[in-house]
């Protein structure tokens, strides 16, 4: 984690969010957001993916709010499928690493929820044109990649729990071509 990067820096040249170390003056969860704000980050991306006019800090903050308790902690399963429900009504979930794996490559754009360096994380991606995908805030020197979902399932998804949250290519239909 970085202090010092400001909140700009952490965003891609098109206006996701790729680098929730940049987010250490913002809190969420009564916590710096460097720490924690994956979940609000992946929201916010998916929604952007989407085309939604939204703004990061309104994701934040309803997500924040919607958390009962005042305490330390990262993004609850429960608040960001409650999230989901509310803005992105469209959206499936699939639970378990082949289930997620399958699931994400008839997706136009999902999060990941699974363990990364031994840490819980969410992760948002996007269908590009060429049938790779983009990641953001995967880890450091991954901040903004594009990869095969393959690789990205066989590098990333090995420990703990996999779940994914996707909008499937059908209901999107060129709109990630659009985003890529």
């Amino acid at each position: 984690m970085s202090v010092n990067k400001p909140i700009e820096e952490g965003f891609s040249s098109d206006g996701f969010i790729i680098d929730q170390d940049c987010f250490s003056s913002v809190r969420y969860r009564t916590i710096p957001a460097c720490d924690n704000g994956c979940g609000f980050i992946a929201a916010y991306n998916m929604r952007k993916a989407l085309g939604h006019d939204i703004a990061w800090d309104d994701v934040r903050r309803e997500m924040d709010e919607m958390h009962r308790l005042r305490i330390p902690g990262p993004t609850l399963m429960k608040v960001i499928r409650n999230y989901l429900t509310l803005h992105v009504p469209q959206y499936k979930e699939a639970s378990g690493r082949e289930e997620a794996a399958v699931a994400s490559e008839h997706s136009c754009t999902g999060i990941f929820r699974y363990t990364e360096g031994h840490v819980p994380h969410f992760v948002s991606f996007i269908k590009q044109a060429d049938g790779s995908f983009r990641f953001f805030n995967v880890s450091e020197g991954l901040e903004d990649c594009v990869m095969p979902m393959q690789r990205f399932c066989s590098e990333h998804l090995k420990h703990g729990m996999v779940i994914l949250l996707y909008v499937e290519d059908s209901i999107c239909g060129d709109k990630e071509q659009a985003q890529g």
